[in-house]
């Protein structure tokens, strides 16, 4: 079976969709990465899957140029002739379905990954593009074959809408991760010693890690409210932020407003977050909304207790008082608070961090999602 990735990101692939894109071939299918060239475009090589670019604006709404998108689109389908096209986000969810069709693709499966920041931010401008975004996912919708959605939530959202079939819409709770290599006995005690030297953190320290994109619906700013509140009261905790600025969003912060927080230590973007796992005792995630965030999966996996929002999306991952807190959306106060609590009580950190463990090993291992994944391949191609 060959079976191709369609994204608008290289990152997006690489970093959340990569765990299942291995497992397809290390099963004996042929896997495709088809996105934009990017700092991780040549990365695919080393796990075998094959890297096609494209070019694409993330930001366009030119109709002649997102026409254009499209013939590129169909254009490498054509040649490469998959079996499958699974696409993932907005605009390739939109794009490739309409590529795929035009090239005759037996079989295309939409990947919704979560309504993001338009079903966030108000206004007008937000509600205009919320509609449009709507009309062109149903047009997908009609041209693939099913629609996978990280969480009952978006999937309930979108078939009240109208906007997908009962048919069509699948549930798969994300791309799984592999918890033999998000596993805190992999790491030596004094490799962890020397990271918390290196970042600064001394003997007796709790440290709180949070990780995302740098942008206000990530929670992020609440997060630094929560650490400026503690940080006379619970002058032993640490709190450190990994994540890059994304301009490209809706809602973006600025580098002057990471650094702006004396109780929080910004460290910019990072690929050794497995090992920044290892040296925390507590993860934060105070998002507004989101599919499944692999960065709580990978917290959990790690053993670490967790605090998040009753959102959608990270109450998929956390049971409130089971493997973590879940707070209000916005709400600073109570997050401070849930923060506090756990810090003050290593006993509790304990007990959530190996309920978090013990819920990623039921609910979200990459074998579990593999084999949905390939139950639903099986299933489509026997009717195309």
């Amino acid at each position: 079976m060959k079976i191709v990735f369609l994204s608008h990101l290289d990152m997006n692939l690489y970093l959340f969709r990569l765990p299942i894109m291995q497992e397809l071939v290390k099963r004996g299918h042929e896997v495709i990465a088809l996105c934009p060239e990017g700092e991780y475009f040549a990365r695919f090589a080393a796990h075998g899957i094959v890297a096609q670019s494209y070019a694409i604006s993330r930001k366009s709404l030119n109709p002649f140029r997102e026409i254009a998108t499209i013939y590129r689109i169909a254009r490498c389908l054509r040649v490469l002739h998959p079996d499958i096209v699974q696409t993932f986000t907005i605009k390739p969810n939109v794009y490739g379905a309409i590529a795929a069709k035009i090239v005759g693709v037996p079989c295309t499966i939409c990947t919704v990954t979560g309504l993001g920041s338009f079903y966030i931010q108000q206004g007008f401008k937000t509600f205009v593009l919320r509609m449009l975004i709507e009309s062109l996912n149903k047009l997908a919708f009609l041209f693939a074959k099913a629609v996978v959605f990280q969480n009952k939530d978006d999937l309930q959202l979108y078939y009240n809408k109208g906007l997908v079939s009962k048919s069509k819409a699948v549930l798969i709770k994300g791309s799984g991760i592999n918890p033999k290599i998000f596993a805190r006995d992999l790491i030596r005690a004094d490799d962890v010693q020397r990271y918390k030297d290196a970042l600064g953190i001394m003997q007796g320290e709790i440290v709180v890690l949070m990780v995302a994109r740098a942008i206000a619906h990530k929670g992020v700013v609440e997060y630094y409210q929560a650490a400026k509140k503690l940080q006379a009261s619970l002058p032993h905790v640490r709190f450190l932020f990994v994540g890059d600025v994304d301009n490209g969003n809706i809602a973006p912060l600025s580098a002057e407003f990471l650094r702006s927080n004396s109780a929080v230590h910004w460290l910019g973007k990072r690929e050794d977050i497995f090992e920044l796992l290892a040296c925390a005792d507590i993860f934060v995630l105070p998002s507004y909304r989101e599919g499944i965030p692999r960065t709580l999966l990978e917290a959990g996996s790690m053993a670490l207790p967790i605090v998040t929002t009753d959102a959608v999306g990270c109450r998929e991952v956390v049971d409130d008082g089971c493997n973590g807190f879940l707070v209000p959306v916005g709400d600073s106060e109570l997050l401070a608070q849930k923060i506090a609590e756990l810090a003050s009580d290593s006993a509790l950190r304990e007990a959530f961090g190996h309920a978090s463990r013990k819920k990623i090993l039921a609910e979200f291992s990459v074998d579990a999602i593999v084999a949905q994944h390939l139950a639903l391949y099986e299933r489509q191609l026997r009717f195309c």
